[in-house]
């Protein structure tokens, strides 16, 4: 099972010029083929008088669909490396597309090959890229006595608490990598003698965004 991956959360958009050709790269992010395709449609009906909106992108936490296609390029100097790009900064889940306007000048092969990368490249730079962990989403439930040893205990390990409640016992929820669960509840339970529950609340996706921990 995937345990993390690096994905788009928010998209971005760019523009560069090679040779008077205008070069748009567009970044969304698609978790299935489906979203995929859809933003690809939307491009083309966005750019409908472009010379070429050629496309790239990775979907499914396995990545299941990798497509790339030139939209009447040469073969193999767009959508390729438009593909390769993506690749090369570990994304799942991200499409592009790059929409070009002719500018009158031929770029040749190798040209071709650079402007499609770039703009993918400057493209992604205007996106928000963050990481996305598999979680253990736990809720430990303590007495006031036990509360300063698993404050201590989380925050020696960074573990986010996402809510806390104080009655006459104290409830937090937390999460945290699921490679990390069962070492933090030998801690907990040793530290506490028992005495702290500690419920399973399920393995959600999570990233840290801004400072802030986000649940997919």
């Amino acid at each position: 099972m995937l345990e993390k991956y690096k994905t788009v959360y928010t998209g971005g958009e760019a523009e560069i010029i090679e040779k008077k050709s205008r070069f748009i790269g567009t970044v969304r992010p698609a978790g299935s083929e489906e979203e995929a395709v859809a933003f690809l449609e939307e491009m083309r009906k966005k750019y409908w008088d472009a010379t070429h909106n050629c496309f790239a992108y990775v979907a499914g936490e396995r990545r299941e669909w990798v497509r790339a296609a030139d939209d009447g390029e040469p073969s193999g100097t767009a959508g390729r490396p438009m593909l390769d790009v993506l690749l090369g900064e570990d994304l799942y889940n991200t499409a592009v597309v790059v929409t070009r306007y002719f500018g009158g000048t031929l770029l040749g092969t190798g040209g071709l090959v650079r402007a499609y990368s770039r703009a993918v490249q400057e493209a992604l730079k205007a996106c928000t890229v963050i990481e996305k962990c598999r979680g253990s989403l736990l809720e430990i439930e303590t007495d006031y006595g036990d509360l300063g040893k698993i404050q201590y205990i989380l925050g020696q390990r960074k573990i986010p608490l996402l809510q806390s409640a104080y009655t006459d016992r104290v409830v937090l929820e937390v999460i945290l990598p699921v490679q990390g669960e069962g070492e933090l509840k030998k801690a907990l339970t040793e530290s506490t003698g028992g005495r702290a529950c500690i419920r399973e609340k399920g393995n959600p996706w999570y990233a840290e965004i801004g400072g802030q921990v986000k649940i997919f």
